[in-house]
């Protein structure tokens, strides 16, 4: 098998090539809703061909895995969308007062875990997609303990960089995982 000369030849097919296939151009809702499908994209792509792995933990210390960055995700997006915009009295599904890393520290390797993790994301994913589809506009606002009042649009800004942030991460994990490396 040869190895690639550039990261960018990994990770290739349609899956990759079409996470940035976006309007580069149009309306802000239009725009900020296709980057962060990109993002949601390439962390699904980060995580792709791997099972128990996800598991894996980058480096001591650290408690950061593949499946971890799922969980905590999924809380995030749980956490903005469904709970402040939408204003539902949910909990976060894998952290909580009592146990604040749960996102990543209850990360094991068992097919079950991985699954439910996996429907999780999927379900508050698809939330937030349909809520941010049927949003009027830009200006829809919820209320947040922290920030106070918020608006759609800032929580799309807000959570193309939680995403980002985190797909850095993931590229560091998955290249320790497996040595697939890309963009």
């Amino acid at each position: 098998m040869r190895i690639p000369d550039r990261r960018i030849e990994l990770f290739t097919g349609a899956d990759s090539e079409d996470r940035f296939g976006g309007p580069a151009t149009g309306d802000e809702k239009t725009m900020l809703v296709a980057m962060l499908d990109a993002q949601r994209a390439t962390l699904r792509l980060k995580c792709s061909g791997l099972s128990a792995e996800l598991a894996v933990r980058s480096v001591p210390p650290s408690s950061l895995s593949l499946l971890g960055l799922v969980r905590h995700l999924a809380d995030v997006e749980r956490r903005w969308f469904r709970s402040v915009l939408a204003g539902h009295d949910v909990e976060l599904r894998f952290s909580s007062v009592e146990a604040p890393e749960g996102d990543f520290d209850g990360s094991g390797p068992e097919p079950e875990t991985v699954a439910e993790s996996w429907a999780a994301w999927d379900a508050e994913v698809a939330f937030a997609e349909a809520f941010v589809a049927e949003a009027p506009h830009l200006d829809v606002e919820g209320h947040d303990a922290w920030r106070g009042a918020v608006s759609l649009r800032w929580v799309l800004i807000h959570m193309i960089e939680e995403y980002a942030r985190h797909n850095g991460h993931a590229d560091l994990i998955r290249e320790r995982i497996d040595g697939a490396v890309g963009v």
